[in-house]
Parts: C-alpha cells; sequence; structure tokens
C-alpha cells in the first residue's frame, strides 16, 4: 500500500481567546516556525491575507505579541458562489528570553509570512577565546 502524496489543505486552528473579545469573528492560532543560529532567532509565521497596515505588533514585559486582522474581500461586480476561506484574526503571544536584545527586533510581511528576526545580545553569542603563549 502506498501513501497518497496529494496536498492537503490544513484546516486553520481557532485560538483559545483568554479574554473576552470587543468585535466579532473567530480569532486563529497561525503556525509558527522558529530558526535558531548563534546571531539570531527567526520567526515565521503564517498569516495569509493579512495586510501590514492590519498588523499590530507589541513587546512589553518579555512578551512578544503579534494580531492581525483579515478582512472580508467585498465585490460589488460578483455575486459569492463558494467561499471556503475563512476571515478573522491571527493572534500568538511569545515570551522573549532575556538573551534578545528587544531594541533591535525587526519584522517583515511578505506573501502572507510574518518574519521576525531577533537578534541576541552580544554576550549571549559563543564565542571562542584565543591562547596566548608564555
Amino acid at each position: 500500500m502506498t501513501e497518497s502524496k496529494e496536498l492537503q489543505a490544513k484546516e486553520k486552528l481557532e485560538a483559545a481567546v483568554p479574554a473576552e473579545q470587543t468585535k466579532p469573528g473567530p480569532v486563529f492560532t497561525p503556525n509558527v516556525d522558529i530558526f535558531e543560529t548563534e546571531m539570531e532567532i527567526t520567526m515565521l509565521a503564517d498569516i495569509p491575507g493579512v495586510k501590514a497596515e492590519d498588523l499590530v505588533i507589541d513587546l512589553r514585559d518579555d512578551i512578544l505579541t503579534f494580531t492581525g486582522e483579515v478582512k472580508p474581500v467585498v465585490r460589488s461586480d460578483a455575486e459569492d458562489i463558494l467561499i471556503e476561506y475563512q476571515v478573522g484574526s491571527y493572534h500568538r503571544q511569545f515570551n522573549v528570553a532575556e538573551t534578545i536584545d528587544q531594541n533591535k527586533i525587526d519584522a517583515s510581511l511578505n506573501n502572507g509570512v510574518l518574519r521576525l528576526i531577533l537578534p541576541k545580545i552580544e554576550k549571549a553569542m559563543p564565542r571562542q577565546i584565543t591562547v596566548k603563549a608564555g
């Protein structure tokens, strides 16, 4: 028996929001990949449909939060036949370690992927100590 290699659509997971919402609509938990090098941590978050002006990234009390809103597509010249894409908000939070230089965190949004670069502070970066003879 061979395994099917078909592309499988992954359902959006609704987030368990800790507080009552002030606006209607679902809140989704975006998928995030995290990579670490000696110099930085890179986070890639899938937030399709979010525009830069609808994305808020907040850092306070060592908690990095990002929230993005997907607005519905409105077309006055067409009739909706099938709508499978769910609109709503994306919300995710991360604790930021003391090894991150919080003043140098950088964010970019490209083709529905949020890229956050969290550079490490200099003393947290590994280094090799030179041994002097004599």
